[in-house]
């Protein structure tokens, strides 16, 4: 892991980038969410990046809590809700996930590809998400199960964790928290240049017992 100061290291890769100004959300999101049973509800995005996750759940009527460890990035989500009238649906903060996380209770915890070349204890992160989840609330994580031509990770040996890997490191009692799916379905991406390529995603959803 690298010793560069998470701050420092984000902001600059979203100050290296234009702003965006209707991002899309990940795919993965787009999928489950609709399928989900309720269908709105308090939702926590963890690592918003440029904000299309969060913005695609508010326009569907989810409560939104957004965070990232970028100043850059949740000053641009706070201006796109402005933007597009969903200011009183989305509260984008800055958190380090090492020290702090957000307060509250939430009916879906989202963390997709919250992956970090600096040092992180992802797996107490998302046990905590875990426990955030009010009865019946899922915890959604995916992973990069692959590695994309765009990826700034291109470390040949890199190891991707399976689902069930990943929900084992969580410590949650299997009598309150149910994984309710773990698999690696394949898709065609697109890339930041509009290049294609097709990856793996690590598809995790954990659920509290309602």
């Amino acid at each position: 892991m690298s010793s560069t100061d998470p701050v420092v290291f984000w902001d600059g890769v979203y100050a290296a980038r234009a702003a965006a100004t209707d991002p899309r959300p990940n795919a993965r999101l787009t999928e489950i969410v609709t399928e989900l049973d309720p269908p709105v509800g308090d939702a926590l995005d963890l690592g918003c990046g440029e904000g299309g996750d969060a913005l695609w759940l508010a326009r569907r009527g989810w409560r939104v809590t957004a965070v990232d460890v970028s100043a850059v990035a949740v000053e641009r989500l706070t201006a796109l809700a402005r933007a597009h009238g969903l200011a009183d649906r989305i509260a984008a903060a800055r958190h380090d996930l090492r020290t702090s996380f957000p307060e509250g209770t939430f009916d879906l915890v989202s963390a997709h590809y919250l992956h970090t070349p600096l040092d992180l204890d992802r797996a107490a992160v998302l046990g905590t998400a875990a426990r955030a989840l009010r009865p019946g609330g899922r915890l959604l994580v995916v992973d990069h199960g692959s590695t994309a031509p765009w990826s700034w990770n291109q470390d040949p040996d890199v190891r991707y964790a399976p689902p069930r890997e990943v929900a084992a490191g969580l410590g949650l009692d299997p009598a309150a928290w149910t994984v309710e799916r773990a698999d690696a379905p394949r898709r065609t991406a697109t890339g930041p240049g509009g290049d294609t390529a097709e990856v793996t995603d690590h598809v995790l959803i954990v659920r509290r017992a309602a």
